[in-house]
C-alpha cells in the first residue's frame, strides 16, 4: 500500500487535477455505460453526464464574463443528475462549488450565499422562488440562473476545461463550530484527490462497483465518499431522492443484473433500517441475498453504538466498517477492508498519506502514527501505557486550506507545527488502532449524522421573547446518537406557555435536524462564578 503525499513542485511544474478531470477520462473508457440512475429508474451515462457538464460550464463562463478570476458559485438544485450537472459544471468552468440544502429555512441559505461571496446563484424550477425569497430585501446583485437553461442548447462534444493546480479551491461545505456562526470549509482540487484516491485504494473501488446514495448532498460524506469518489473510478451509483427505509431495503435486496454492491450510511439509518425490517422476512434468506451481493457497507458521520452493530450483523450477516472523517479532513481513519479484522467501537488507523496522533493537552506530549505503509514511522512515546488517550490531530494533503474569509478561525485550529485540532478525544493502543470517546467540546451535538451547534441552537432560542434563559445538550440515544436537548428558563410572565409552540416556532428558523427533540422547563440554570453554565454537570443531572 502505498503512501499519497503530494509532492512540492514549483507552481510553474505542478500538475492540475480535478475530479472533473477523473469523470471526463471515464468518457473515453466508458462511453456507454451508467454513471447514474435515478429514483424513477431514469439512467445517465458517463458520456451524457460529461457533455451536460461541459455545457453548463460552457454558459456559466458567459454568465460570468465579466468577472475576473474565479467565482464562487451557490447551487440549489434536486438531488439527481441536476446535482451532478452543477457541481462538476462549477468545477469545469475553474470555479469554486458552494453547495447549498433544500431543508435550510431561508434566513440559513442567505448567510451561506452572502458568507461565501457567491457570485452567481445556480436554482432549478423547483428551488427558484425559495432562493428569491432568501435573497429578498437584502441589497443583493447577485445574478440566479436555473440549471434548467444552463442546458439548453448545449455543446455536443466535451471541451477543455480551466486550467487548475493542486493548492486551487474546489468546494466549500459549510460546518458549525463551538462558536460563532457557520464557518465555510474550503477544500481545494488537490485535498479532493487526496481524500478519493485514498478511499479508492484502501476500500477497493473498482468500474465494476455499484453504490447506493441516501446522504445529503451539502456533507463531504455525500459529495466525497459516496459522489465523487465512485464517478473518479469509473464506478455506478443509484442516487434516491430522500432516505426511504422501505425503498432502501427494495434496493438492497433486489436481485437484478443491475444491483449495488456498496451502501454507506450514518448510524441513525441503519438504526431506523432495522427497525424497519421487511415483514415476513426470513432473516436467512436476507443474509444469504445480502452476503452474496453487498461487498462492503460503511457507517459514518456519527459514532455507531455497539448494539446497533451487532443488530446490523445479526440481521444482514455484516459486520459494519467504521471509520472516522470530518468535514475539515475528509476521510482520515479507518477499519480494515477484510472484516475479520475490524474491532468495534474502533475507527481503525489512518488512510494513506494522512498522519495522526494523540496530544495530552497538559503536557504537550504526542503519540504519532502514520500511513499502514509507514509502520515502521509508528511509535509511542508513553511506553509504560497499554494506550493513550488525549486530543486526535490529524496533519497531511487531506486537510482542508481554510476557513474562507476567517483567518483567525482558520489559526486557531492548527498548531504551530502544522497538526489541525479535530476537537475530539480519543484512545490509540499500541497497534495504533484509534477509538473516538466523544467531543472535547460538548457544544457540538452528534445527531443522526448531523454535526450541530449547540450554541447556534442556544442563540436562535434566546431570540424568542418568552425565553429568558437556555442550555442546550445532546443526550445519548442509540438511534441517533445524541438527541438535541433545550433545558429552558422562561421568562416569568409566561411559565404556562406550551414548549411545543416553541419547538413549532424553531422549525422556521433552523433545519429539522437542529430542532430539539426534548424540551425541559427550569427554574434556573447553575452557573459559576464566570457566569458559565457547566453543561457536563447538566448532562449528568438529566441522566440521572
Amino acid at each position: 500500500m502505498s503512501c499519497l503525499v503530494a509532492r512540492k513542485l514549483p507552481p510553474s511544474k505542478r500538475l492540475w487535477w480535478s475530479t472533473y478531470a477523473q469523470l471526463s477520462s471515464q468518457w473515453h473508457t466508458y462511453s456507454n455505460k451508467v454513471a447514474l440512475c435515478e429514483s424513477n429508474n431514469a439512467q445517465v451515462t458517463y458520456s451524457e453526464l460529461v457533455r451536460d457538464c461541459t455545457a453548463v460550464s460552457q454558459k456559466l463562463k458567459a454568465e460570468l464574463k465579466t468577472k475576473h478570476g474565479p467565482s464562487r458559485i451557490s447551487f440549489l438544485v434536486p438531488r439527481n443528475r441536476s446535482f451532478v450537472q452543477a457541481l462538476f459544471g462549477i468545477f469545469h468552468s475553474g470555479n469554486v462549488a458552494v453547495p447549498l440544502c433544500s431543508d435550510h429555512p431561508s434566513e440559513m441559505l442567505r448567510y451561506y450565499i452572502q458568507n461565501s461571496e457567491s457570485d452567481l446563484v445556480i436554482a432549478s424550477h423547483q428551488s427558484v422562488d425559495v432562493i428569491h425569497q432568501a435573497l429578498k430585501g437584502n441589497g443583493s446583485k447577485r445574478g440566479v440562473v436555473l440549471i434548467e437553461d444552463l442546458l439548453k442548447d448545449g455543446t455536443k462534444e466535451p471541451q477543455p476545461m480551466e486550467t487548475c493546480l493542486d493548492d486551487d479551491d474546489a468546494l466549500i461545505i459549510y460546518t458549525s463550530g463551538t462558536t460563532g456562526p457557520p464557518k465555510g470549509v474550503v477544500l481545494t482540487h488537490g485535498n479532493l484527490k487526496a481524500q478519493t484516491e485514498a478511499m479508492i485504494q484502501v476500500w477497493d473501488w473498482s468500474p465494476q462497483d455499484s453504490l447506493l446514495h441516501v446522504l445529503p448532498l451539502h456533507h463531504v460524506h455525500g459529495i466525497t465518499n459516496c459522489l465523487l469518489t465512485p464517478l473518479s473510478v469509473g464506478a455506478s451509483l443509484t442516487m434516491l431522492e430522500k432516505f426511504n427505509p422501505q425503498q432502501v431495503w427494495r434496493f438492497l435486496l433486489q436481485q437484478e443484473e443491475r444491483k449495488p454492491n456498496l451502501f454507506m450510511a450514518v448510524p441513525t439509518i441503519y438504526s431506523k433500517l432495522i427497525q424497519t425490517r421487511p415483514r415476513g422476512s426470513n432473516p436467512d434468506e436476507i443474509q444469504t441475498i445480502l452476503r452474496s451481493k453487498i461487498r462492503l457497507m460503511v457507517s459514518g458521520s456519527a459514532a455507531l453504538p455497539v448494539p446497533v452493530l451487532e443488530k446490523w450483523k445479526s440481521l444482514t450477516g455484516h459486520t459494519l466498517l467504521e471509520r472516522y472523517g470530518m468535514t475539515e479532513i475528509g476521510m482520515a481513519l479507518t477499519n480494515p477492508l477484510e472484516e475479520w479484522k475490524r474491532i468495534p467501537g474502533s475507527v481503525g488507523r489512518p488512510f494513506p498519506g494522512v498522519s495522526a496522533r494523540i496530544v495530552d493537552i497538559s503536557s504537550n506530549q504526542s503519540d504519532i502514527v502514520l500511513s499502514e505503509s509507514d509502520r515502521r514511522k509508528f511509535k509511542v512515546n508513553h511506553r509504560d501505557k497499554e494506550e493513550s488517550s488525549g486530543e486526535l490531530q490529524i496533519k497531511g494533503p487531506n486537510v482542508f486550506k481554510e476557513y474562507f474569509g476567517n483567518a483567525e478561525a482558520t489559526a486557531k485550529e492548527f498548531t504551530h507545527d502544522g497538526w489541525f485540532k479535530t476537537g475530539d478525544t480519543a484512545f490509540m493502543d499500541r497497534s495504533g488502532v484509534f477509538r473516538i470517546l466523544g467531543r472535547t467540546s460538548v457544544d457540538i451535538i452528534k445527531s443522526g449524522g448531523y454535526k450541530i451547534s449547540a450554541l447556534d441552537i442556544e442563540r436562535v432560542l434566546l431570540g424568542h421573547p418568552d425565553i429568558k434563559d437556555v442550555a442546550v445538550i445532546g443526550i445519548p440515544d442509540e438511534e441517533y446518537g445524541q438527541v438535541v436537548t433545550a433545558l429552558v428558563v422562561l421568562d416569568d410572565t409566561h411559565k404556562n406557555i406550551n414548549l411545543t409552540e416553541i419547538s413549532d416556532w424553531m422549525s422556521t428558523k433552523l433545519p429539522k435536524y437542529s430542532v430539539p427533540r426534548i424540551w425541559k422547563s427550569l427554574q434556573t440554570l447553575p452557573r459559576n462564578t464566570m457566569g458559565k453554565v457547566n453543561k457536563k454537570e447538566l448532562l449528568k443531572l438529566h441522566l440521572k
